[in-house]
């Protein structure tokens, strides 16, 4: 008898233990999904405000949107005053300064007001705020964000059912516009392409509602090999950016800025180092403005500019070179000494040779501000043109001075 009831205390013991584990498992359960125990209930009481949605709008720049949303309180507790925030992006404006409200402009240059509502809000209890902008002359995508914190407190950064969010589209447009570049190389060398993508308005650019950003497409010209390419340039795959941007070796890539902004007026350059190949020929491609998905842009109502052009001029041993004197293939005539030499040859320059045309470029520049990478050949010229130096062992072996031409870059599209 005795062992029995020892027996049946300690199953009792038992069970107490497991039911205040699996208790405490509960609770703890609880605290990690955020929540608390169902009899706490603490979370409840308060009060909770919500706000209306404003109705969609289209404003003509010069346009002023006037909304009035209206706040509830669901909750259990009264809101003894509001504080009201508004942001607008930057192609938008606060028609006037509102007496209560403070001012400011805070990041990306979104234009904030803070306004307090001094009044009382009970259970159930609603009250109205005012919206009002107006559309800049340079508005187009858009957005305006509006409300209160779940108590009445400055709202925190992200969107509840206190504080909202409205996309809007202006009633404009913007003129985005592909600039290419026209340049010559010699054949072997390395040449620097610098192309553009321009905003020429009226709307500044940024889609607020999508990743699908503009972006300039940039078709490597056939005979040629990107070497060395600006960071906002992905190569593009069948329908998107296939790698990181920089990567070399690609045919086809999509640039755009990190930050998908291009202001009224703004000029993104992008430079590309390539190789020309050794049996290269004048070559031709195609830059274009598009997005980063190669959709053309629905604001844009002018794709008569979206397209230009790269151009390399490459010119053979079978061309005369405009650029040497006398236009004679037989040897240098302006300076230099010799006979035989061919002016297009790439070693061209040989020892002792003083001739004005006794120098020669591959054309390396520097680009522009945005992804600019820049080259240079074997050594530069007293004028800042690149050179290729020969060898003067070749030189007098051929018996003779070789004369390759200094070839700049042609007056062409203009980048600005």
């Amino acid at each position: 008898m005795v062992l029995s009831v020892v027996d049946e205390e300690i199953t009792v013991r038992q069970h107490t233990r497991s039911y205040i584990r699996a208790s405490a498992a509960f609770v703890a359960a609880v605290a990690i999904a955020g929540g608390a125990a169902p009899a706490a209930h603490a979370e409840d009481a308060g009060a909770d405000l919500v706000i209306s949605a404003l109705p969609k709008a289209t404003p003509k720049p010069g346009e002023v949107y006037g909304q009035d949303v209206v706040i509830t309180n669901k909750g259990t507790a009264a809101v003894n005053g509001v504080s009201f925030r508004m942001r607008l992006t930057r192609g938008l404006d606060f028609p006037e300064a509102v007496e209560g409200c403070t001012y400011s402009t805070v990041e990306d240059q979104v234009r904030q007001a803070v306004c307090k509502i001094d009044e009382v809000v009970e259970p159930g209890a609603s009250i109205k705020a005012a919206v009002r902008f107006k559309a800049l002359p340079k508005a187009l995508m858009e957005a305006v964000e509006y409300g209160t914190g779940r108590t009445g407190e400055t709202p925190g950064e992200g969107f509840t059912d206190s504080y909202r969010r409205l996309a809007l589209t202006a009633d404009s447009s913007a003129d985005l516009v592909a600039v290419g570049d026209d340049t010559e190389a010699l054949a072997g060398n390395w040449q620097s392409v610098t192309v553009a993508l321009r905003n020429d308005g009226p709307g500044w650019i940024r889609n607020q509602e999508s990743d699908d950003q503009p972006a300039l497409m940039v078709h490597i010209p056939a005979g040629t090999t990107a070497t060395e390419v600006p960071k906002e340039c992905s190569p593009f795959g069948i329908d998107g950016p296939s790698a990181p941007g920089g990567t070399p070796g690609k045919s086809t890539y999509v640039c755009t800025p990190d930050d998908h902004t291009i202001e009224v007026g703004q000029s993104l350059l992008y430079t590309f180092m390539l190789k020309i190949h050794a049996d290269a020929k004048t070559t031709t491609s195609e830059v274009k403005a598009t997005s980063v998905y190669d959709i053309h842009p629905a604001f844009d109502k002018n794709p008569a500019n979206d397209k230009a052009q790269i151009h390399i001029a490459i010119p053979t041993d079978n061309e005369e070179d405009p650029t040497t004197s006398g236009g004679s293939t037989g040897g240098a005539t302006d300076g230099g000494s010799g006979s035989g030499g061919n002016g297009n040859d790439p070693q061209g320059q040989a020892a002792g040779g003083t001739g004005a045309s006794g120098s020669a470029t591959g054309g390396a520049s520097s680009g522009g501000s945005d992804g600019t990478v820049t080259g240079s050949l074997a050594s530069t010229g007293s004028d800042g043109i690149p050179m290729v130096a020969g060898a003067a062992g070749a030189a007098a072996a051929l018996g003779g001075l070789l004369v390759v031409a200094a070839r700049r870059r042609r007056a062409g599209t203009d980048a600005s």
